[in-house]
């Protein structure tokens, strides 16, 4: 199950990403994080910037609220998501 962490008015949690996938997607849950597919391939920061623009979309919110925490490098990261709750990103990610 998705682990989520609210703190305030921002809630973090963990994400595997895919890139190169075929196309964007939420593709489940592996263990504790979110896992998410990306057709961005990890060059120069690409994936990253794809991954923020894919789940603000998602989200319904600006570029601006969703930044990555740890992980800039990583296939595993953290992701902290400002001005919703947990329950929110629960609602808008797996339901």
């Amino acid at each position: 199950m998705l682990a989520i962490s609210q703190s305030g008015q921002a809630v973090t949690f963990a994400v595997k990403v895919h890139p190169r996938a075929k196309k964007n997607a939420i593709t489940g849950e592996l263990g504790d994080a979110l896992k998410i597919s990306l057709t961005a391939p990890p060059l120069e920061g690409r994936a990253n910037q794809a991954y923020i623009e894919f789940l603000a979309k998602l989200l319904k919110l600006p570029r601006s609220s969703v930044t990555i925490t740890s992980g800039q490098t990583s296939r595993n990261k953290v992701l902290r998501v400002g001005g919703v709750t947990g329950q929110y990103i629960r609602d808008q990610l797996l339901g």
